[in-house]
């Protein structure tokens, strides 16, 4: 195993013309000779699904559980064929509807076979799908098909209801709905009188033919608008083209072909994370594209550990909280069965961990304990998982070292952005030096650092520390109808992350920061907040914090989701007896989480006025109902001011009482 996994391409340099000195470029050493290509039999994602059909007709592809009254039944599948034919008939269809190459259509649902049909379809015809969110609701859906000028849109069929009340509105642009399963007479007619038209999903599939003439397509059409949900404002349209689109798919494969085992017909990937979202369409995409199958999540998350059983994947793609639920499941049984198997279980945990950090490959680490030990903790998630990948947000460490010890299975975590067609960099699984961080860029990307003064960020110093910027083949090719936010965040070429990242000394990038959330407080210090909350966040006490400040105020304050179980116990140890929304009013308690959370910020070495002096607790999780949170969990600043308003005058009014 190589010791570097970066290869340097070009210098820095310093400061100049008031702009800020940048670091030197870097390619991952799995493209030490050059970026990697498309080659030129691919034009579109359509040619990696028909391929698949040549040659793996009958395999299973697109699965899903029916609910009965009683009982869930098992999977059930279609197979290439069947998907091919349905795409093609819907391509046909959709043409015969008067939907030309380059027009869009949205997509508006959960996961199920019917998103990676109508999906494909568009692929087939030419047409740029435009995922509509299934968790930002009515206005937000309203205001993409009108601003992507969306003409026909595939919906889930309990979301016809939400797509026809917005209809009014998108009556210029939207004529066809068709629903993922059926349509009443009634909404069928509310459609005709606004203009549109409303189909079932076996009525406009029967509609369509299998021999028809597909248009030609060119690797310069657009794949996909994607709009992101953004922290501010409206929502972004992010244009993806077919040469980007299918460049990431090609990176994954080959990052996998060189340090695992590559995806084939025996693999199977369980889909839950949302396909509105880049991430999941990319690996889903890249399953497709090796003849894998795809096994659909119930869409309820009650279930999702149960249909993880039923499905015993081979591939599965996390988000740290799914993570964590999976640690505290295994961590509670390990705890549950006796002083003797918990202390078997720790004795073979050490020394697993111990060969993995020696540098020895998952399978060679500790293949007895595997077999003894680690063959039940692997069935949290079916037993026969080998690839294990995380993104949307950092792993914490524990967790991360965690799963690597008692999965069986490499973990890789990655990070990326919809701009950047989901992962810029990846950490490769079998390479425990790289825990905790994400990894070295994919093989179609280049990256540097780029000073940020204002935060005591060096690009240049030696341990170099910056915005992250990238180059490359599998990037966006600019906000649809927004050129002025386009040339924000690219700048001669460079695609500005706002990410603050340091590399390590063996390659890997470690995300730090994040450049925007940076404010002052009135005596001038800058506060680079999300890097506070990260700190604060490893009070075991805690679910989420968000912490506020100004330039008008000279300290902060916070809004804090404490962990229901530390509250209860305290109220236990105090002899307080209050359910826990009372509980979280009760002074002593919120002054018995401020001293936890200031006791662990001073363990991390944060300065006096990065220290807290207020706090509300708040009972309920900060969630995509209340608009305070975007669908990848991140905080929603300004929409958290506006909803806890009142509670932060009154910290600053409690805290300054406090301080006379």
């Amino acid at each position: 195993m190589p010791e570097v996994y970066t290869v340097k391409v070009e210098e820095g340099w310093p400061a100049t013309d008031g702009k800020p000195s940048v670091g030197p470029v870097y390619r991952s050493i799995y493209a030490q000779d050059g970026r990697l290509e498309v080659p030129s039999d691919f034009e579109s994602p359509w040619d990696f699904f028909r391929d698949s059909v040549k040659r793996n007709p009958n395999s299973k592809m697109l699965g899903r559980r029916q609910k009965n009254e009683s009982k869930v039944d098992p999977y059930a599948w279609l197979t290439y064929q069947e998907v091919y034919d349905a795409a093609m008939k819907m391509g046909s269809a959709m043409s015969r509807r008067g939907v030309n190459p380059g027009d869009r259509c949205g997509i508006y649902g959960s996961n199920c076979p019917e998103w990676i049909i109508a999906m494909e379809a568009c692929n087939s015809c030419a047409v740029s799908y435009v995922p509509l969110y299934d968790t930002l609701g009515p206005n937000a859906v309203e205001f993409i098909i009108n601003h992507a000028e969306v003409s026909i849109a595939f919906v889930q069929e309990k979301k016809i209801p939400s797509i026809l009340s917005c209809l009014a509105r998108c009556s210029s642009n939207l004529k066809t709905v068709v629903s993922f399963g059926s349509v009443s007479a009634a909404q069928k007619k509310e459609a005709e009188e606004l203009g549109a038209s409303c189909f079932s999903w076996e009525e406009f599939l029967q509609s369509g033919c299998l021999d028809w003439d597909l248009p030609s397509k060119t690797r310069t059409d657009i794949c996909t608008i994607m709009y992101t949900s953004g922290t501010t404002g409206d929502p972004k349209g992010v244009v993806i083209k077919n040469e980007a689109f299918m460049a990431e798919v090609l990176s994954v494969d080959h990052i996998i072909i060189l340090t695992d085992r590559e995806a084939g017909e025996d693999d199977v990937y369980f889909s839950f994370l949302p396909l509105a979202h880049v991430y999941d369409q990319i690996m889903e995409t890249y399953c497709i594209f090796k003849g894998s199958s795809i096994g659909f999540w119930q869409g309820d998350v009650r279930f999702l550990l149960e249909d993880i059983q039923a499905l015993k994947p081979t591939i599965f793609c996390g988000v740290p909280r799914v993570f964590d639920r999976i640690y505290a499941g295994i961590k509670s049984k390990v705890s549950s069965a006796g002083t003797l198997q918990s202390t078997l279980f720790q004795c073979a945990y050490n020394y697993k961990l111990k060969y993995l950090e020696k540098g020895l490959p998952q399978h060679k680490a500790a293949p007895l304990f595997d077999r003894l030990v680690f063959d039940k903790t692997k069935l949290a998630l079916g037993g026969r998982v080998r690839i294990l990948l995380s993104g949307a947000a950092p792993l914490p460490r524990h967790v991360e070292e965690f799963m690597r010890v008692t999965s069986g299975s490499t973990l890789t975590q990655g990070y990326g952005l919809t701009e950047s067609c989901a992962g810029c960099f990846t950490a490769i699984g079998d390479v425990y030096s790289m825990i905790g961080t994400v990894g070295v860029p994919m093989t179609t990307i280049e990256a540097r650092l780029e000073s940020v003064p204002e935060m005591g960020y060096d690009a240049l110093s030696s341990v170099a520390r910056g915005e992250i910027c990238l180059r490359g083949n599998s990037l966006f090719s600019g906000y649809h109808k927004r050129e002025d936010l386009t040339k924000e965040v690219v700048v001669d070429g460079w695609f500005h992350t706002g990410d603050i990242g340091e590399w390590q000394p063996n390659g890997a990038m470690k995300i730090i920061d994040r450049k925007k959330n940076i404010f002052k407080l009135s005596q001038g210090e800058y506060i680079a907040v999300e890097n506070i909350e990260n700190k604060y966040l490893q009070c075991p006490l805690i679910a989420s914090i968000w912490v506020y400040g100004n330039s008008f105020e000279s300290f902060l304050v916070a809004v804090v989701v404490p962990e229901r179980k530390a509250i209860e116990d305290w109220a236990q140890e105090h002899n307080v007896t209050h359910d826990f929304k009372s509980l979280c009013d009760n002074l002593k308690a919120r002054k018995f989480i401020l001293d936890e959370l200031n006791s662990t910020g001073q363990k991390h070495q944060l300065r006096g006025f990065e220290l807290l002096k207020a706090v509300h607790l708040e009972p309920n999780p900060f969630d995509m109902e209340r608009d305070l949170i975007t669908p990848t969990f991140k905080l929603k600043r300004p929409q958290l001011l506006k909803y806890y308003k009142d509670q932060i005058d009154q910290l600053y009014k409690e805290a300054k009482g406090a301080m006379v």
